[in-house]
């Protein structure tokens, strides 16, 4: 059977097909991406796959844009793993126990944080949005504030992107 045969004369392989027309690959356009998610001042977010969207069971993935000169407070997201590619801007990461460490990405790179590490994320530009493509290795929410004095002070902005709410909000 070729892939340009469309004779269908057995309805078990309709549905088959049909299966995997709807529950196979899925291509999510940038511009329908759900805005629906909790917002933060400073920061905007969309999701692009998640368990009510796709399915995903172990993936949540979206976008975030965080406004110039924008720094969170410190905090870890738990056991789960993030990576944040840079499309747009410059990025500066503070981690360790006191912040101490820093390193700077712009559009192209990828940063990985581990699970449980401090971290503290700021938009390194005064003029130029931040714009990031963030997917994390659960769609459960985790964001864990710490009483960590930052070294760079934060500007009313957490990193709480769609999945992790402002832990001040009422449930």
């Amino acid at each position: 059977m070729t892939g340009h045969d469309h004779t269908h004369s057995h309805h078990d392989h309709d549905h088959h097909d049909d299966r995997w027309k709807h529950d196979g690959v899925r291509v999510i356009p940038g511009n329908q991406l759900d805005t629906n998610v909790p917002s933060t001042r400073g920061m905007d977010r969309a999701a692009a796959i998640n368990f009510a969207r796709v399915g995903a069971q172990k993936l949540w993935a979206g976008t975030v844009s965080i406004k110039p000169d924008a720094k969170t407070g410190a905090h870890h997201h738990g056991h789960l793993e993030s990576v944040i590619y840079v499309v747009k801007g410059k990025a500066r990461m503070r981690w360790g126990e006191s912040l101490q460490f820093t390193a700077e990405a712009g559009p192209g790179d990828f940063i990985f944080v581990p699970p449980y590490v401090p971290h503290q994320e700021i938009n390194a530009s005064p003029d130029e949005v931040l714009e990031c493509v963030l997917v994390r290795s659960d769609g459960e929410a985790v964001a864990i504030n710490l009483d960590i004095e930052p070294v760079e002070k934060p500007e009313t902005v957490l990193w709480i992107d769609p999945v992790h709410r402002d832990p001040n909000e009422k449930k």
